[in-house]
């Protein structure tokens, strides 16, 4: 039986994920208890005390026991995963490393670790250790040549100003008014994440209309943003005080329009367009000629879609190559044609004849 989408379900983890249908989600987002370990109070250089994780779901009798929940939860998991789904787990140095290991035993193949480094960490108090300043997301595919799974690598890197997005992320901690209060004025959960960790993770790797499971939901930060970002969730959270917060949370949220969701899309998702292809159009005939963009180069154009420059001839991209002794060359980017503004790269005719295919 099959679970709603955008659903908080309350109740144990594991038991709960058994529940769930095989091949039902397309992510996993999971923050696990960290198994922090703390022995005694944690106290300021005034002596007043840090309102550290020491609540009872995050403590385990022996990392043997932490190991068999992990194995547990990561397994259901990734049964329920579709094939060509994908799970992101973070952690902190207590726990992230076993998780790992966890992950490669059950087969799950990774493709990144990111780091995300906390603008505003808090300090170390004791001064005896360096101060925490990062968290560790792991992001894996359930296994090795599966399906292709999402990522939407161009919109990541229009999201960095045009630049290739790196695995180390600064993002600041949750706080503000985004730190969800209990009735008494304090924070109602001690790790919540900040939503611009998760609208990230959740654009890199979801379509619109994708379900993301997340089986430790806490205050339901990956709930609002997947409803913000026109995904669905299925929640699963044991403690019913986080899971009220985490429902009227979620339920203040605006979620984007399907207009302002588009993203910048990949050039590998476009049809594939020969050159030739753009001598047939007749956007280039027989006999023009063709400069690279300072004029050093001119190679004719033949009816075949190859180019001739003295002795060489061959494809755009290979000629390209071959006049720069270079051992490749993109030609849609190297080659220019004159126009009434002055050269311009060929790909601008190859765009041309993309439009007329879906128009």
């Amino acid at each position: 039986m099959g679970v709603a989408a955008d659903t908080i379900i309350l109740g144990d983890c594991i038991e709960e994920l058994k529940k769930l249908p095989s091949r039902s989600v397309d992510l996993v987002f999971a923050d696990p208890p960290y198994n922090l370990q703390l022995g005694g109070d944690l106290l300021r250089p005034d002596n007043s005390k840090v309102d550290a994780v020491d609540d009872h779901w995050d403590q385990f009798e022996s990392f043997a026991a932490y190991d068999a929940f992990t194995k547990a939860w990561l397994s259901e998991c990734q049964r329920i995963l579709k094939d060509d789904g994908a799970l992101w787990v973070i952690g902190s140095y207590h726990n992230i490393f076993r998780v790992g290991a966890t992950l490669q035993d059950l087969g799950f193949w990774i493709l990144n670790d990111i780091v995300w480094r906390k603008s505003n960490p808090m300090p170390n108090f004791k001064g005896t250790r360096f101060t925490n300043a990062h968290e560790t997301l792991i992001w894996a595919t359930k296994s090795r040549g599966g399906k292709r799974y999402t990522f939407n690598y161009d919109a990541m890197k229009m999201a960095n100003d045009e630049l290739q997005m790196r695995s180390d992320w600064s993002l600041p901690l949750c706080t503000g008014e985004e730190r969800l209060k209990d009735e008494a004025g304090v924070k109602a959960h001690p790790t919540q994440k900040p939503e611009a960790l998760l609208h990230r993770v959740i654009l890199a790797s979801t379509r619109p209309g994708d379900v993301i499971l997340d089986p430790f939901f806490g205050t339901g930060t990956t709930g609002a943003a997947a409803k913000r970002l026109g995904r669905h969730y299925i929640g699963i959270e044991r403690e019913e005080a986080y899971a009220r917060l985490a429902k009227a949370r979620i339920a203040k949220v605006i979620p984007a329009t399907a207009a302002d969701l588009a993203v910048t899309g990949s050039k590998k998702t476009e049809p594939r367009i020969p050159f030739g292809q753009i001598v047939e159009a007749g956007l280039l005939r027989a006999g023009d000629v063709l400069y690279d963009d300072k004029g050093r180069h001119a190679a004719s154009v033949r009816a075949d879609g190859s180019l001739v420059v003295g002795e060489l001839s061959g494809s755009i991209h290979k000629v390209g190559a071959m006049v720069q002794s270079q051992p490749a060359c993109n030609g849609w980017t190297y080659w220019h044609f004159k126009s009434d503004k002055g050269l311009a790269p060929i790909d601008v005719l190859r765009a041309k004849v993309r439009q007329q295919l879906v128009a």
